[in-house]
């Protein structure tokens, strides 16, 4: 084995750490141990001097470098993917006069303690480098003033200090250049360009750094042969450079959350012929787009939302032939959705949400169109949603048109089967819920709220295996919560409330957040449906938390999981079956007519926030185990017929006020402002029987009343024989009703005081 010169043992899940007998392997010059699991250090890798090409990437290698301070006949090093502790400075690896390549990404990248490797030169010259992630790697690595032979250099996530500007002398050094990646690198300062012309650079990103001040105007003169150009998230303001236009081989440009403004020149429509990603979302920009000459002819991808673009969506765009993504929202667009849309044989998804577009839904006509999201939210369109929809039935994965005018029923001939996530939320649509999702069994998220709807809540959305968002608020649904809800173990919100809803609540509901499931669930997910956050359109989801609604995003929603009934007829006691219902965050069951006891198993779900129990008829004592629940900010049981002594205020419940039980009149304590004593405290009330239907506390009202007028009668009844066996007191007492006309005009009440005091005397 000494005479060995090539290992190769990728990808074997070997594991622990290298044994001693690779110590003997004096005459390897190429070994490869990448995507396995071995740990530890590298130390027995010292004496292989001859070794010209070394791959140890996708392990769990720790420790430092300084192993490969003697093979200094290496030339190509990829130790990237592991845990070692790389110093920014390089400088274990100075000696290494060979080394061309080095790939160190995803190890911990510091700041070097020895100041004193400024001033020395490595003996190196790099072609390529590249070592993101992650850490602080101090001040900008001071061995690449030394390198002039360089053609890739990516430092992308190490966030280093002291570095007031962009670093163009390493472009002004190193002519043949390439590529250059300073993404999120803490950078700061003016971006400034080389003094002379960059005749080889072609892909440029400085993105999330926090460069500010104009981009300067003759960037198009210095770096004329760029590809690809990201200086998206920073502080970069004025307005575009027409010199854009010069950079006729540009095919990728990204200037998007920066302050710019002013519009798109002309010269930048017309000279970058190649272009085929745009992206300038979230500036300030304005005017028409593309309004003049125009010849991005090859766009594939076009970002333009969050800016104050004005006019129509052109038309122009009909020419992008290839043209697979086109987002427009949150601008002033006005007119009508153009019909050319239909005609993209490879758009796959467009958003112009939130502008001011009005109209009707375009009638796309022809074949199926390969349209996978749509989104035409916050608009003003109206009408109702024609069959032409029922051509997206083939591949549309997301769909949003919330927020306008849409009346009527859906389609019956729209029954997309792929489809992931439904937002038709604040719309009229009106009549029983469609069948149109019958069968879409990788749904999602159901959002049709705030509409018509009526009729029962089907049964079929139990086969909805997928769902997780179901949001049926404030409409006419009617009937019971079916049963088939049950079958739904992925749900994380549910939100039936401003129903007419009634019947008892399914206690086998199964709720929790999406970051509780199992890890292989998620990774499932994410695979299945190939996520990109980049190019999916995100809507956030409406609901009502601690008597607030909120929007929350994809990122929010992982943690968020509750149960919202509230409005509705619902009956019967709460019976939720606990393990259910453990990652429960938020319960809002109020102003519904359920009965029975508040649940003590309630004190069991450690991560609630929010409890809403208002305007029910629940009985019984408020359980004073409550208080360990730690998490718990909104708490309401007012407007029931609660009894006993308000709970202690410790925990969580010591940061309720009287509003939280306002309204239970059978309840005591200082927050309701009445004591607690024996007399006052009602003695608890026998069962009623099956056929009692109220409950009217410690006292049978009917009873009380009838039992009073009969005590009443009898008295009256009493008074009115003595008059009449017993003449005397009979004349006596009719003389009282005698008055005196005379003293009656000046003021004196009765003129026969003696009779009137003898009648009480004999009565007495």
């Amino acid at each position: 084995m000494k005479n060995l010169q090539e290992l190769d043992i990728t990808g074997n899940n070997l594991r622990g750490s290298l044994p001693m007998c690779f110590h003997n392997l004096t005459s390897l010059k190429s070994l490869s141990l990448s995507f396995n699991q071995f740990s530890g250090n590298i130390s027995v890798l010292k004496n292989l001097t001859l070794l010209e090409s070394l791959d140890l990437s996708s392990n769990q290698f720790s420790g430092n470098i300084s192993a490969l301070e003697s093979l200094t006949s290496l030339r190509w090093l990829d130790i990237s993917n592991n845990e070692f502790h790389i110093p920014s400075s390089l400088g274990p690896l100075f000696n290494l006069s060979r080394l061309k390549f080095i790939r160190g990404d995803n190890n911990n990248i510091h700041a070097d303690d020895h100041e004193m490797l400024n001033s020395l030169a490595p003996r190196f010259q790099l072609i390529y480098i590249s070592l993101s992630c992650c850490g602080s790697g101090g001040p900008f690595p001071h061995f690449f003033y030394h390198q002039s032979d360089l053609q890739g250099v990516t430092l992308s996530d190490i966030h280093f200090f002291k570095v007031d500007q962009f670093p163009f002398w390493l472009l002004e050094n190193n002519t043949k250049l390439e590529l250059l990646h300073l993404v999120n690198c803490s950078l700061l300062g003016p971006f400034q360009l080389p003094s002379r012309a960059h005749l080889a650079l072609s892909n440029l990103d400085i993105s999330n750094n926090a460069f500010g001040g104009n981009i300067p105007e003759r960037i198009g003169a210095h770096l004329p042969l760029l590809k690809t150009l990201n200086m998206s998230q920073n502080y970069f303001n004025g307005s575009i450079p027409s010199s854009f236009g010069d950079m006729s081989s540009m095919q990728g440009l990204d200037l998007s959350n920066n302050h710019l403004s002013g519009g798109i020149p002309e010269h930048m429509a017309t000279g970058c012929s190649l272009l085929e990603f745009l992206a300038l979302s979230n500036n300030t920009l304005q005017g028409v787009i593309f309004s003049g000459n125009f010849s991005l002819m090859s766009l594939s991808e076009v970002r333009l939302d969050g800016n104050n673009f004005t006019g129509v969506i052109p038309n122009v765009l009909a020419n992008c032939s290839d043209l697979y993504l086109l987002d427009l929202s949150n601008n002033y667009l006005f007119g009508e959705i153009p019909s050319w849309i239909g005609n993209m044989s490879r758009l796959i998804a467009l958003d112009v949400s939130r502008n001011l577009l009005f109209g009707r839904f375009p009638q796309w006509r022809g074949n199926a169109l390969p349209l996978e999201q749509l989104a035409m939210a916050d608009n003003q369109l109206e009408g109702s949603i024609p069959r032409a929809i029922c051509n997206l039935n083939e591949g549309l994965i997301f769909l949003d048109l919330s927020m306008n005018n849409f009346s009527g029923t859906l389609p019956s001939c729209f029954k997309p089967v792929s489809l992931r996530e439904v937002h038709l939320s604040r719309n009229m649509l009106q009549g029983p819920l469609p069948n149109a999702f019958r069968d879409s069994s990788s749904l999602v998220t159901l959002d049709l709220s705030y509409n018509h709807f009526k009729g029962n809540i089907p049964n079929w959305i139990g086969n909805l295996s997928e769902l997780s968002y179901l949001l049926l608020k404030r409409n006419h649904f009617k009937g019971e919560i079916p049963i088939q809800l049950c079958n739904l173990d992925r749900l994380s919100l549910i939100d039936l409330s401003l129903n007419n809803l009634s019947g008892g609540i399914p206690s086998c509901l199964k709720v929790s957040a999406m970051n509780y499931v199992t890890e292989e669930y998620i990774w499932y997910y994410y695979s299945r449906y190939d996520i990109d956050s980049a190019k999916s359109i995100e809507v956030p989801i409406e609901y009502t938390v601690k008597s607030r609604s909120y929007h929350y995003r994809r990122r929010i929603l992982q943690y968020m999981s509750g149960i919202d009934l509230s409005c509705n007829k619902l009956t019967g006691e709460i019976s939720f079956e606990t393990r259910n219902i453990m990652k429960l965050f938020t319960l809002n069951l109020s102003r519904n007519s359920l009965t029975g006891p508040i649940p003590q198993v309630f004190s069991n779900l450690k991560d609630l926030e929010s409890l809403d129990l208002s305007y029910n008829n629940l009985t019984g004592n408020i359980p004073v185990e409550f208080a360990v629940l730690h998490f718990l900010q909104y708490f309401n049981v007012s407007y029931n017929k609660l009894s006993g002594k308000t709970p202690e205020r410790i925990g969580q419940l010591g940061t309720f006020d009287e509003s939280s039980y306002v309204g239970n009149p059978f309840l005591c304590g200082s927050l309701v402002g009445k004591n607690c004593s024996p007399v006052a405290t009602p003695l608890t009330p026998p069962k009623a029987s099956a056929g009692d239907t109220e409950d009217h506390g410690f006292i049978d009202m009917d009873a009380f009343y009838a039992s009073f007028f009969a005590c009443y009668v009898m008295v009256l009844l009493c008074i009115a024989a003595v008059l009449y066996i017993n003449p005397y007191w009979r004349q006596a007492c009719k003389a009282i009703a005698i008055f005196d006309k005379k003293k009656f005009t000046r003021g004196i009440k009765l003129s026969i005081e003696k009779p009137w005091s003898n009648c009480v005397k004999t009565w007495i």
